[in-house]
């Protein structure tokens, strides 16, 4: 079906409608550009059509190109896949080129047709990029849509013109800003920041664009880079005052990403070059870095993880099949710390009742309190209303009576790390539940078939691992008990997919699947420290391979005495089974010295009153003496890596991990897994199966077990595949 429609009114006034079918949002395809393309040669070439406005018939504009065309850029490229992709940038480039010169004579600038993009609701990457073509780019007023290019948090850069467009619109100070960081802008702060000519009333928005076509001179339509004369703002690279931007911006963009990600540096080299030459060469230069990113395995593997297969989990790939809608209407959460202020809170906000309960008023009202902080934070921000918060606020019930309970769907418990605590409350709750209810605890580290011993149905009974602060972590990891029914599993999916957060599904074991992967790179942190390995080296090379916490820092973050009780309670549940890691010495160092991280701004690091890291404290060179002869960072950063990914492989060869696609996004939205490779199994792709064992082999040597390539691992070397070669119809399922 097409993607985009002509209609000419009486006046002579073209509109390009684009409605994609069959897709909440348009999408820019390959089929897309070229029926855009051949309307813009229907408008230009007939005499009888004076000029155009591009809009949409959907609410919004549109969400950018199609991130699965994108992703298999590579493979439909054909032999030459360089060349490939550069052409089919350049196409693009040619046909908003073509909307943005409107026919114009190329030596008078006159004789031009006026196009002008009339965006309904939310444009971004493709969207933005297109409307910045036009002539002039008009927005609706409406509450909600944003405007903006975030193509680098998919690991590229805009390629469509966006960068040079932007570039020339702004300077570079500006536009790298903006493009750096990816951040959508509403309506009045998109005009401020280039993107967008007039806000204008959502009822107007068609009439005010065809009133400008209609009184557009050939002046109008001529972009202020095309005349004679024209000076970039701030400055081209060679300029006096330009040359300090571009150094500073080399200087913030490599401390934003300590030079992990392709994109962020292909960007400012776009930047830099095309301030130096015409602006047809900057599009030429822009696609040429285009095609280098995208010839990175790095950009493939964020497409991948953070919007093909991030977007399927939410759409809920692996949901039990059968199962029928089991969204919550009533909700109640046991414990009003922390996490479960923080359950609360996003679940009200999605429109949920929920009935919050500890075991005193005092403590239940401060748990909804959390929730009144958020909400007046962010009416500050201008990002929420007194009424929002109101609404939200309303649907809380504080109290401490168990029979407020009654009528709930799914009870979600948060108490405190005990079984014996745990079993109470679940027993007390599930009195007051009807026999439909599902049953939910939130705990990071008890197995679930062990708390579910408490449980008057095994079958209803599920875990649900929220990680914190809640309000802004992305994951959900939802944990199948041995008994646990496909309608438990259902009920929590739907849950988080009301939550509007991301969710994975994991077999029960001992940490499930993110804390089994994180606690091995915290502990390979604290391994080198015991080696006399410097702290700093430890940390440094942590950023350096793209975590945005180093081991150390983590574990102040997390917590120090959590950190001691949950190595206490473990050792203690496994006895003889348990395995030394050889850190013990270093958190009991820490604990028995009061050092318990962050929040007693004493830990791996010294802080000052406000909380601010100060730098490592020094302590711990006196009871871990630093040794004279250093590891190569490269060895530090391939231990810090692969004692995570082999850690994901093993997950997966124990059933406790059921997908990959889980495996990748739930490691990059769980604990920050180097972002630009995809996740630990997208990682080892890259690196490749035949290297990581080689790798492995010779840290293990060296440092023991945790290296010892896993079995499956082994496998796939020998075979040649890679872990979506081997795995690949779940990869093909996101798409």
């Amino acid at each position: 079906m097409a993607e985009f429609h002509l209609n000419v009114d009486e006046d002579g006034i073209a509109t390009i409608t684009w409605d994609v079918a069959e897709k909440a949002m348009n999408v820019m395809s390959s089929q897309g550009f070229v029926e855009l393309d051949a309307h813009i040669d229907t408008v230009l070439g007939d005499d009888n059509i004076k000029g155009a406005v591009i809009t949409s018939a959907k609410p919004d504009f549109a969400g950018g190109m199609d991130l699965n065309e994108l992703s298999a850029a590579r493979v439909s490229a054909g032999e030459n896949p360089a060349q490939g992709i550069f052409d089919n940038v350049m196409q693009g480039h040619r046909i908003l080129r073509k909307i943005e010169r409107g026919g114009m004579d190329p030596k008078t600038l006159k004789g031009g047709k006026p196009i002008a993009a009339a965006l309904p609701g939310t444009a971004a990457g493709i969207g933005i990029e297109v409307a910045l073509a036009c002539h002039r780019v008009f927005a609706s007023d409406r509450p909600g849509p944003k405007f903006g290019l975030p193509e680098i948090l998919v690991g590229i850069f805009p390629g469509g013109g966006g960068t040079v467009r932007m570039l020339h619109k702004v300077g570079l100070v500006s536009a790298l800003q903006l493009l750096s960081q990816g951040k959508m802008l509403s309506a009045d702060k998109a005009a401020k920041a280039g993107y967008l000519d007039e806000v204008v009333p959502a009822d107007d928005l068609i009439s005010r664009a065809k009133d400008w076509v209609r009184g557009a001179s050939d002046a109008d339509i001529v972009k202020p880079w095309d005349k004679r004369g024209f000076k970039l703002p701030g400055g081209h690279a060679y300029h006096p005052a330009g040359m300090m931007n571009y150094v500073g911006a080399a200087a913030m963009l490599h401390g934003q990403t300590k030079g992990a990600y392709p994109a962020p540096k292909a960007l400012l080299a776009v930047m830099y070059e095309a301030s130096l030459v015409p602006f047809d060469v900057a599009l030429e230069i822009e696609a040429r870095w285009m095609t280098s990113v995208m010839m990175d395995p790095s950009s493939a593997a964020m497409i991948k993880s953070l919007f093909i297969n991030k977007q399927a989990l939410e759409k809920g790939a692996n949901r039990p099949a059968g199962v029928p809608d089991m969204r919550v209407q009533k909700l109640g959460v046991l414990g009003a710390g922390l996490m479960g202020a923080g359950i609360a809170h996003v679940s009200a906000k999605a429109g949920i009742e929920v009935v919050l309960i500890d075991q005193s008023q005092e403590a239940v009202d401060k748990g909804k309190a959390y929730s009144e902080t958020i909400l007046d934070k962010a009416i500050a921000r201008g990002r929420s209303t007194a009424k929002k918060k109101a609404a939200v606020l309303e649907r809380i019930t504080a109290t401490t009576e168990y029979a407020a309970l009654k009528g709930c769907d799914l009870v979600v418990e948060a108490v405190f790390e005990d079984v014996g605590v745990k079993a109470d409350v679940t027993k007390l709750a599930e009195a007051q539940l009807g026999e439909g209810a599902i049953f939910a605890t939130n705990t990071s580290t008890l197995p679930i078939t062990d708390l579910a011993k408490a449980s008057r149905d095994a079958g209803r009974f599920v875990g649900i691992h929220f990680f914190s602060p809640v309000e802004k972590m992305a994951l959900v990891e939802i944990i199948k008990g041995r008994d646990t029914g496909d309608e438990a599993v259902a009920k929590a999916l739907d849950f988080v997919r009301q939550i509007r957060k991301t969710p994975i599904v994991v077999n029960d074991a001992r940490f499930f699947y993110a804390n089994r992967c994180i606690v091995p790179y915290m502990h390979e942190g604290l391994r080198m420290l015991c080696e006399g390995v410097n702290p700093v080296l430890i940390e440094n090379a942590a950023k350096q391979m793209g975590m945005p916490l180093g081991p150390l820092q983590l574990g102040d973050e997390t917590a120090i005495d959590l950190a001691y009780r949950i190595g206490k309670a473990t050792r203690a549940a496994m006895g003889d089974a348990y395995q030394s890691t050889g850190t013990e010495e270093v958190v009991e160092y820490l604990y028995e010295a009061g050092r318990y991280g962050k929040k007693t701004k004493a830990g791996f690091y010294d802080y000052d009153e406000a909380g601010k890291r100060r730098g490592i404290w020094p302590g711990l060179a006196e009871k871990f003496p630093r040794a004279e002869d250093q590891p190569d960072v490269q060895e530090v950063m391939n231990r810090l890596a692969l004692s995570q990914s082999f850690e994901a492989v093993r997950a997966l060869e124990d059933d406790v991990l059921l997908d990959i696609r889980e495996g990748d996004v739930g490691a990059i939205l769980g604990w920050g897994f180097m972002p630009w490779s995809g996740g630990p199994f997208s990682y080892l792709d890259i690196v490749g199966a035949g290297e990581a064992v080689r790798l492995g082999e010779e840290l293990a040597t060296k440092h023991g077990a945790t290296f010892e390539p896993p079995k499956l691992l082994r496998d796939i070397a020998a075979a040649g595949d890679g872990f979506y070669a081997r795995f690949g119809s779940q990869s093909q399922a996101a798409a």
